[in-house]
């Protein structure tokens, strides 16, 4: 829903069911129309709330963490949320089944990627190439595949080709979300390096 109404859409749908209350109250019930319209605005405002998009980094405590860093995480993820939207709803498009799950699987390793950049802001610079440029390029390409095989006499070799860069894309999306994950392990080898050093001197003790 969030590439569907943008920032609004909650307000939309509070709207439309809070009308739709007002009116059943009104005419269906016969509560008294000042009764309904209250009831009406309570869940107005309460779905608004409750349907509100999801900001980023929420539930994180961002007093713990250096504020260029995670304004530098939030550029990225501004850049590339849009355009992995853009995947997951361009692989629902593609009649070849194959292809499909190809598209469909760069779209999960990009949403994957975002989450784990979100609840870890400073990991953000170790894939930085891969949300602004592998993320938004993937989209375009893969749009282009279901453009053309759209058509009623697509080019096969026009296919194939656009199939092999989707294909290489995976290989690229693969390789950013092992470095990142590789940057974590960097992080729980120090950790594991210290903890050994206390024992070692907690034993010795």
């Amino acid at each position: 829903m969030r590439g569907l109404f943008g920032n609004d859409w909650n307000w939309i749908a509070a709207g439309l069911v809070s009308a739709a209350l007002l009116v059943g109250l009104s005419l269906l019930t016969h509560f008294p129309f000042l009764v309904s319209a209250i009831i009406a605005a309570l869940v107005f405002a309460g779905l608004v709330f409750v349907l509100a998009p999801r900001q980023l980094f929420e539930g994180l405590d961002l007093n713990s963490l250096s504020g260029s860093r995670v304004a530098f995480a939030r550029e990225l993820l501004a850049q590339a949320q849009p355009a992995a939207d853009r995947l997951a709803a361009t692989a629902r498009t593609i009649s070849d089944k194959d292809m499909a799950a190809k598209v469909k699987n760069l779209s999960d390793i990009a949403a994957d990627v975002i989450t784990r950049v979100e609840a870890k802001p400073e990991s953000a610079p170790a894939v930085r190439r891969f949300l602004t440029y592998y993320v938004p390029q993937a989209a375009e390409v893969s749009e282009g595949y279901a453009a053309l095989a759209s058509r009623r006499a697509p080019s096969q070799a026009r296919l194939a080709n656009i199939g092999a860069v989707i294909t290489k894309l995976q290989d690229a999306f693969r390789h950013y979300a092992d470095s990142l994950a590789d940057s974590e392990l960097g992080t729980l080898d120090v950790d594991l390096r210290l903890i050994q050093e206390s024992l070692k001197e907690d034993i010795g003790r």
